[in-house]
């Protein structure tokens, strides 16, 4: 039985707490971006405010074996500061008993690195790559076998569980679903969670009209399973990047050297179509900054979207398109923002991405809901210092896609259950 975070008694109890410090490192081990740990912060102070302990567990990185470099050992200072308490440190997840119950009221042990054991993921490591189908069966067999025990030690630290990750909501690991079976009547979601599942209700069950998913990014292939699932939901979809290119020659339009997926051209065919059927406005680009070499100093023009020359490439969507899509979405009510509209890791090529942020901080003094979801566009409202400006901020770019797909996601329903 799912319990909420605000209601249940945590005096006296341990809780092991999923979180996603999963923070990028530079060659020093400091952390250049801490907005993961700050965000979990209120689910961790309110269980030591409340007279319990927290056992913090997390990935970082994609470690195949034991590597110094993605230990969480390096995080553990700005843990600390930021939760207001020194937080003990276990150096090997499995083997934490003595440090998990010497914990008192109001104390914090981080565990290392979950992805240091092949259990977390249940996927086998050091498979040689001529291995035979039953090889790989026998491999993939006994990595799940061992996954059980992995999960039974994590547990065992704690009275209760909190699920406060949803960048690896997504995935069906030890710490994100396997393990909330061995609290049934003490398992709940963290505030990041809730506040992250209430979001995607706001815009995929609850969302006021008109309704606007902006998708960007480069390929359809990456997007497409959202793309279908929001079609018949939303009223507006404006389609941007390396995606618009694709749709923009499924119309018939020349698109040059542009980025897109030829092979994907009769599926925007039938996205195209389906759109007109459901009478689901698509908005493409009806301008675009081109260059003849992929390069940030390049020289560039503007162009119509459907008349760039065979050796040039769009990078940007024009002011034009600018004006035209801003319109759209400050008419809207709900609005919803994956992937940027151009190649915005390029300063001169993010105009038009950052356009879309000032639109959304703009949308929502108007009094729209607006979400924004991925790396990209999540960086350009943080960049512009609009991150509190929209509704919400999503911390989970992989999660989010798939919830927007409307797929079921194994950490959210391993409490739910």
């Amino acid at each position: 039985m799912r319990q909420h975070i605000d209601s249940y008694n945590f005096t006296g109890k341990k809780a092991i707490v999923r979180v996603d410090f999963n923070v990028p490192l530079d060659e020093n081990f400091n952390i250049t971006d801490d907005t993961r740990i700050r965000r979990a912060m209120p689910t961790l102070k309110k269980v030591l405010a409340s007279g319990g302990s927290v056992i913090i567990m997390s990935h970082l990185g994609r470690p195949k074996k034991v590597d110094p470099k993605f230990s969480l050992k390096h995080i553990v200072k700005h843990v600390s500061d930021c939760l207001g308490v020194p937080v003990k440190f276990a150096p090997d997840c499995q083997k934490a008993d003595e440090e998990a119950k010497a914990l008192k009221p109001g104390e914090a042990l981080l565990l290392e690195n979950l992805r240091y054991y092949a259990e977390e993921e249940g996927k086998p490591r050091g498979l040689a790559e001529d291995a035979s189908e039953e090889e790989v069966a026998a491999a993939k067999k006994a990595v799940k076998e061992s996954q059980k025990a992995f999960t039974a030690k994590l547990a065992s630290y704690a009275d209760c569980y909190i699920n406060d990750a949803f960048g690896t909501a997504h995935r069906a690991h030890a710490s994100t679903a396997f393990i909330a079976k061995y609290f049934p009547n003490d398992k709940m979601f963290g505030y990041l969670m809730e506040g992250e599942i209430e979001a995607i209700d706001n815009v995929l069950k609850n969302a006021k009209r008109p309704f606007t998913a902006i998708i960007g990014g480069a390929k359809v292939s990456s997007k497409l399973g959202v793309l279908e699932n929001l079609l018949p939901i939303v009223d507006n979809m404006i389609l941007g990047g390396g995606i618009g290119y694709t749709f923009v020659k499924a119309q018939g339009g020349k698109i040059g050297e542009s980025l897109h997926e030829e092979e994907l051209i009769p599926k925007a065919k039938e996205i195209l179509a389906k759109a007109k059927e459901l009478g689901t406005n698509i908005y493409l680009a009806p301008q675009t900054l081109i260059v003849q070499t992929f390069d940030n100093d390049a020289p560039s023009k503007l162009v119509p979207t459907i008349e760039i020359p065979d050796d040039w490439e769009g990078v940007d969507c024009g002011p034009e398109s600018s004006k035209f899509w801003r319109e759209v979405i400050l008419n809207s009510k709900t609005v919803l923002w994956n992937g940027p509209v151009g190649v915005f890791e390029m300063p001169n090529f993010a105009r038009g991405t950052l356009a879309i942020a000032q639109d959304l901080a703009d949308a929502s003094a108007a009094g729209a809901y607006t979400l924004v979801g991925g790396g990209d566009s999540v960086a350009a409202v943080t960049q512009m210092g609009f991150a509190d400006k929209v509704s919400y901020v999503s911390t989970g770019g992989g999660a989010m896609l798939e919830a927007m797909e409307g797929k079921i996601l194994p950490g959210v329903a391993a409490i739910m259950e």
